[in-house]
């Protein structure tokens, strides 16, 4: 069994730490400075932590292999299976010809494109997230923005950004689910002070996103939806995770959300409105039913969603059908000579997202009264598109196991929990940088849970307080992770330049990111503190 070595470097975690970043930061760099196509970007990433894990952590070939293979073969299942199947079925939308008949549905909503865009990225989006997750709310979403007429890298960003507000408790919650595992804390108060941490972040998405639509003058104009929506949905959130139930909290959140914006909606609109691109609808000129059937996929999709995610017959059926297995080749102990919990692999096809929206997909088909002639050609053609951001996936997923099974994420991790009481301020940086380098919240917490607990306890901090700072955290990491930024890619119709949307994100992120240490440090010791469980 091989086991890993936090300080491989001359005995310095700080030195070890800076190689251990090398990967993570040539990947980054190539991407957002060099503007490097993004497989070949991972690839190197994934290059250099292979020469790292074997000839500085001392990692036998082995296991560095197969855990590189295993987060290929992650990348692959579930998503790859989600990003396939979500194009596909946008695709089947598309060749139906009732991209029309949407784009005429939200204008009847509001005749501001804009405000149909926040609407729909922000609440379809957050509900989507609140039952799928994995990266599937920026698959769909950024397809239903392009078919609305916006161009796609506005789609793609907005997407993403409307994504990270319900990231923490995404898919039912199993984020928070997978960080009191890690911790040894209980779920129930970990939900509740990630709840307060997360309805302050969301209730500032929406007034990033108007910017990111219309710059200056969308704040100017849209301040009053924005906040709005994002109060609304920072409501739900807060009052479902302290008092009901955390697993429910995005479902909820993005009801309230839908709820405000069109209570508002009703009582004002913006004082002017751009005008529309050629061949948009001036009015909603379409019949009931011809709305219904255009928007009959994603109603379907959001129900078959709820039947696996929520506690019903039809979940716990596909439930026992899963499969889950020991990855072989891969027996690693951490420092202290515990075994990493990474070893089991989860091939859960019944209940998977990609699943949903392939079925979903099968049984539009014959609503929408498609040929099966061109449902094929349709599936094959999604293939075609997005086989350079599946390369980029399961090449960024092999970098992250390889990283996770080394010692490379630990070395970083111990060396910032080790920063005294400047750890606070440090804090929401390995969160982010978790999600960052995984993709998910979920990942991410389970890897950096414990050592922010641990680092809690040295500095006599509330553990509960950074637990949940390294999940909301991971939120904002959302908006930089290849992975996110390859499936928003490939859907926009932009594989390979997944850079331009990285440079358009990343200086977000990290604005963000520094203001979100800010709250946390007055949390921990502020005029905030009495916010804090624990």
């Amino acid at each position: 069994m091989y086991r890993q070595i936090l300080d491989p470097i001359g005995g310095s975690l700080a030195l070890s730490a800076a190689v251990a970043a090398i990967p993570l930061g040539l990947l980054l760099t190539l991407l957002g400075v060099f503007r490097t196509r993004s497989d070949v970007a991972a690839a190197c990433g994934l290059l250099a932590a292979s020469a790292i894990a074997v000839l500085a952590y001392r990692m036998p070939v082995t296991p560095a292999l197969s855990g590189a293979a295993q987060g290929a073969a992650f990348g692959l299942f579930p998503i790859v299976w989600i990003m396939l199947n979500a194009v596909w079925l946008n695709r089947l939308i598309d060749a139906s010809g009732l991209l029309s008949v949407i784009r005429q549905t939200f204008a009847a909503v509001s005749p501001d494109r804009r405000i149909q865009a926040l609407v729909l990225a922000f609440c379809f989006g957050a509900l989507l997230e609140a039952l799928a997750g994995f990266g599937a709310p920026v698959a769909v979403v950024t397809a239903i923005l392009i078919g609305l007429g916006h161009a796609p890298v506005r789609a793609a960003t907005v997407a993403m950004f409307a994504d990270a507000g319900g990231t923490a408790f995404g898919s039912m919650g199993n984020p928070i689910t997978a960080l009191a595992k890690a911790t040894n804390l209980p779920a129930v108060e970990l939900g509740r002070m990630v709840g307060r941490q997360s309805a302050i972040v969301a209730a500032f998405l929406p007034v990033i996103i108007v910017v990111v639509l219309d710059g200056r003058r969308g704040l100017r104009e849209l301040w009053p939806i924005a906040v709005v929506t994002g109060f609304g949905f920072a409501a739900g959130q807060f009052v479902t995770s302290n008092h009901l139930a955390y697993p429910l909290s995005d479902l909820v959140g993005a009801l309230a959300a839908t709820g405000a914006a069109v209570v508002l909606l009703r009582l004002w609109s913006p004082a002017t409105t751009p005008a529309l691109a050629p061949g948009d609808p001036e009015s909603p000129g379409r019949s009931p039913a011809a709305g219904l059937r255009a928007f009959t996929p994603y109603l379907l999709l959001v129900a078959l969603l709820a039947l696996v995610s929520l506690d019903t017959p039809v979940s716990r059926a596909t439930a026992r059908l899963g499969v889950r297995f020991p990855w072989p080749g891969v027996r690693v102990a951490d420092a202290h000579g515990r075994p990493l919990s990474l070893g089991t692999f989860a091939f859960d096809w019944p209940a998977a997202t990609g699943t949903i929206l392939l079925l979903t997909g099968l049984i539009s088909t014959v609503l929408l009264r498609l040929p099966v002639r061109t449902a094929l050609r349709e599936y094959g053609r999604a293939a075609v598109r997005i086989r350079r951001a599946a390369t980029t996936v399961v090449l960024v997923m092999a970098l992250t196991y390889l990283m996770n099974y080394s010692g490379q994420a630990a070395t970083i991790g111990t060396w910032l929990a080790g920063a005294g009481g400047v750890f606070v301020l440090l804090s929401p940086v390995l969160g982010w940088l978790g999600v960052a380098a995984t993709g998910s919240d979920t990942s991410a917490n389970a890897l950096f849970g414990a050592v922010q607990v641990a680092a809690a306890g040295r500095i006599g901090i509330s553990p509960v307080l950074l637990a949940a700072t390294n999940s909301e955290a991971g939120v904002l990491g959302k908006l930089v992770s290849p992975q996110n930024l390859a499936m928003a890619a490939a859907v926009a119709g932009m594989a390979g330049r997944e850079g331009v949307l990285f440079r358009r994100t990343f200086p977000w992120s990290v604005a963000c990111l520094a203001g979100f240490a800010v709250l946390v440090a007055l949390m921990a010791a502020g005029p905030l503190s009495w916010m804090v469980l624990g």
